[in-house]
C-alpha cells in the first residue's frame, strides 16, 4: 500500500501526495478516475458549505497572540534601520500592543542581539559627527531624545576627545569661510560661530577657531571681540 503524505499549505490545508488532490480540474469536471472524482466531491463539499480554498476566515488564520504580532512589529521595523529599546518600544505602544507583551519581546530582542543601544549609540556618534560635524553636545541630546541612558551616552562620546572635535570645528569653518568673504568682519564672525554653536560646539571653542581661521586670513586679531548669542 502506498502511504500519502500530506505537506501544509500557507492557508494550513494538505496537499496529498497521490490521488485526492484538491484543487485539479479534473476533479472540478468530475473527470479523472477515483482520484479525481473524491478531489471534485470535496470541492463541491466546500462550495456548498461556503468556504473553500479562497476563503477569507482560511486565508486569515488564527488571531495572533500579542507577542507574535510584538515580533512582527519590531523584525520590520529593525529591518529599515537599528532602533533602540526604546523606540520599539514606543512603536509598540502606539501599535496597541500590551506592555507585558511588548517588554518581553524587547527583553528577548536583546538577549540575542538584535537590540543594543551600546552599539547603536557608537554607530550613532561615528555617523553625525564625522558626517554632520556634530559636537559632542548635540550628539548627546539627540541620543538621550531615543532613549539611551546616559551611561552608554557617555560611553559613546568617549571616542570623540576635544582635540578630534577642534579639528572638526576647523574643517566647518574652513569649508564655510569662502561664502562669507565680503562680509563685515562682525557678521563674518556671527555666521561662523552661529553655524558651530548649531552644532553643539560650545562658545569658547567655536569663537576661538574662528577667530584663528580669521586671522590667517590677515584680520587683527584685537578688533574681533564678540559674544556668541544664546541658540
Amino acid at each position: 500500500m502506498t502511504r500519502r503524505t500530506e505537506w501544509p499549505d500557507d492557508h494550513g490545508f494538505g496537499h496529498g501526495g497521490g490521488a485526492g488532490h484538491v484543487g485539479g480540474r479534473d476533479g472540478d469536471e468530475g473527470r479523472g478516475g477515483s482520484g479525481s472524482a473524491a478531489g471534485g466531491a470535496e470541492n463541491r463539499r466546500k462550495r456548498k458549505d461556503g468556504g473553500g480554498f479562497s476563503s477569507s476566515r482560511a486565508e486569515a488564520g488564527p488571531p495572533r497572540t500579542p507577542e507574535e504580532q510584538a515580533r512582527a512589529i519590531c523584525l520590520r521595523l529593525l529591518t529599515g534601520s537599528a532602533r533602540t529599546r526604546k523606540q520599539l518600544g514606543d512603536a509598540l505602544r502606539e501599535r496597541g500592543i500590551p506592555e507585558e507583551a511588548a517588554q518581553e519581546v524587547l527583553s528577548r530582542f536583546e538577549e540575542v542581539g538584535l537590540i543594543d543601544d551600546a552599539k547603536f549609540a557608537d554607530a550613532w556618534v561615528e555617523s553625525r559627527h564625522h558626517g554632520r560635524g556634530l559636537a559632542r553636545r548635540a550628539l548627546a541630546r539627540e541620543l538621550r531624545t531615543k532613549g539611551v541612558d546616559p551611561a552608554t551616552v557617555d560611553t559613546a562620546l568617549g571616542q570623540l576627545d576635544s582635540e578630534q572635535e577642534e579639528r572638526t570645528a576647523r574643517e566647518l569653518v574652513d569649508r564655510k569661510l569662502r561664502t562669507t568673504r565680503g562680509l563685515d568682519r562682525e557678521k563674518r564672525i556671527r555666521r561662523l560661530a552661529g553655524m558651530l554653536a548649531r552644532k553643539g560646539y560650545a562658545e569658547g571653542l567655536a569663537l576661538r577657531v574662528v577667530r584663528q581661521a580669521l586671522e590667517e586670513e590677515g584680520e587683527d586679531p584685537e578688533l574681533m571681540e564678540y559674544h556668541l548669542p544664546e541658540v
